[in-house]
């Protein structure tokens, strides 16, 4: 069950209402992976992956990241189905760390394996909060209907 909400939150995607925030904490400035809290405001249409890669970068800043090259764990395929971009190749060799300081995945084997540490309580957005899924009384997290992705640094 874990493997599958891993892989699920991976693709994850939080569709939570951007509210102004005060700073965010310097802890998080060592922060390496989270979930978008929020979309670009077009659904799944993120402007492919130089706009996707902008707005986790953007949202990274805003949270006081010092990390730069932020990816978005997205894949491509090309016309025809050829071999795109595989998201796998796009984060880097870890390892991971969320806004709190967690490790979430030691290395890309680590993070596509049943040790991987991706649960509700690590896969944190870049403010450093639980995204409301299953369970809560409010759920805005839909695994179905990707609209921001998980994103890493490229390292």
């Amino acid at each position: 069950m874990q493997k599958k909400l891993a892989l699920s939150m991976l693709g994850a995607l939080a569709t939570v209402a951007l509210a102004a925030t005060p700073p965010v904490q310097a802890q998080q400035a060592s922060m390496t992976f989270f979930v978008s809290s929020v979309g670009k405001g077009n659904g799944a249409d993120l402007g492919g992956l130089e706009g996707a890669d902008a707005h986790c970068a953007a949202l990274a800043r805003a949270a006081g990241s010092t990390q730069t090259n932020w990816r978005a764990y997205l894949s491509t395929t090309m016309p025809g189905g050829d071999a795109g971009i595989n998201a796998r190749d796009r984060i880097g060799k870890g390892p991971w760390q969320n806004a709190k300081g967690a490790v979430v995945g030691k290395s890309v084997e680590d993070l596509h394996s049943e040790n991987v540490n991706i649960t509700k309580e690590t896969a944190l957005t870049e403010k450093g909060e639980m995204v409301s899924g299953r369970g809560d009384s409010v759920n805005m997290h839909d695994p179905v209907s990707p609209r921001t992705p998980a994103t890493f640094p490229s390292l």
